[in-house]
C-alpha cells in the first residue's frame, strides 16, 4: 500500500517520452519500446558500423543497439544516463543488446568485455562510468569476463560528440593506455561504449588494445549517430 501511495505521488515516467509508466512497464513505456530506432546491424551482419573504421581498424564484429538523432528519444535517454544520474539505463540497454547478441554465433566467441573508460576526474564528478552497467550486462549474456582494469584513460579530454573527424584533434588519440595485459593475449575482446559519432574514441582505445599479441577485437555501443 505504501508503495502504491509513493508511486501515486511520485509516478515513474518513461525515460524517453516522460509519460507515466503503467503497472507492468519498466524504464520505458511500451509505445517507446516498439518505436525506438533499432539498427539491427547484428541480425543481418550489416557492415555499416565497420565502415566507420574503414582503413583505420580491422574489426571482427561491430554493432550498435540504436540510431542516435539530435532531439530524438535516444538523445534524451543518453542525456539522462550521463547527466541526470539515471545509471540503471546503462544496464537496461546492455540487457537488451546482450539478449540479442547471445543468440548470434559470432558473438558467442567473445572472451572479455572492456568498457571505454572515463578519466578519474570525470568519474569523481559523475560518480560512475555510464558504460559500466552496459558492459557488465553484455558480459553476463555472453558468458564473458568483464574487465575495467586493463584499459585506462590517462588524459582528461573534452567530449568528442558532434565533432567531425578533422576537428577532433590528436589529444583523444593519445588519451588511453593499457596495463596488465598478459591474460588478454589470444583473446577476443568486445570493446563497448555509449555512442559512436566520429569513431575517434573507439579508434584510440582499439589501437591500444591491438598492441596485445594475437587479440581479436569487436565493438558494441548503445548508439551510433546518424
Amino acid at each position: 500500500m505504501l508503495t502504491s501511495l509513493f508511486n501515486f505521488i511520485y509516478p515513474k515516467r518513461c525515460n524517453c517520452c516522460s509519460v507515466t509508466l503503467g503497472q507492468f512497464e519498466k524504464v520505458i513505456c511500451t509505445s517507446c519500446r516498439h518505436d525506438l530506432p533499432l539498427t539491427r546491424f547484428h541480425h543481418f551482419n550489416d557492415p555499416s558500423l565497420k565502415k566507420v573504421f574503414y582503413g583505420r581498424l580491422a574489426l571482427e564484429q561491430a554493432t550498435a543497439l540504436f540510431y542516435f538523432e539530435k532531439k530524438g528519444p535516444i538523445q534524451k535517454m543518453l542525456h539522462r544516463l550521463k547527466y541526470k544520474g539515471v545509471e540503471h539505463l546503462s544496464g537496461f540497454m546492455g540487457n537488451w543488446l546482450g539478449n540479442e547478441l547471445a543468440a548470434i554465433t559470432a558473438y558467442q566467441q567473445i572472451d572479455v568485455v572492456i568498457p571505454v573508460p572515463i578519466h578519474r576526474k570525470k568519474l569523481r564528478e559523475r560518480g560512475y562510468n555510464q558504460v559500466t552497467g552496459f558492459g557488465i550486462a553484455l558480459a553476463q549474456h555472453l558468458d564473458a569476463r568483464y574487465d575495467e582494469d586493463t584499459l585506462i584513460k590517462s588524459k582528461h579530454t573534452k567530449t568528442q560528440v558532434f565533432k567531425n573527424r578533422f576537428s577532433r584533434g590528436d589529444a583523444i588519440l593519445t588519451a588511453f593506455d593499457i596495463q596488465n595485459t598478459t591474460d588478454l593475449e589470444n583473446k577476443h575482446i568486445l570493446l563497448v561504449d555509449d555512442i559512436i559519432t566520429t569513431g575517434a574514441t573507439i579508434e584510440a582505445c582499439a589501437l591500444e588494445l591491438l598492441k596485445i599479441p594475437k587479440v581479436k577485437l569487436s565493438v558494441a555501443t548503445m548508439a551510433i549517430a546518424v
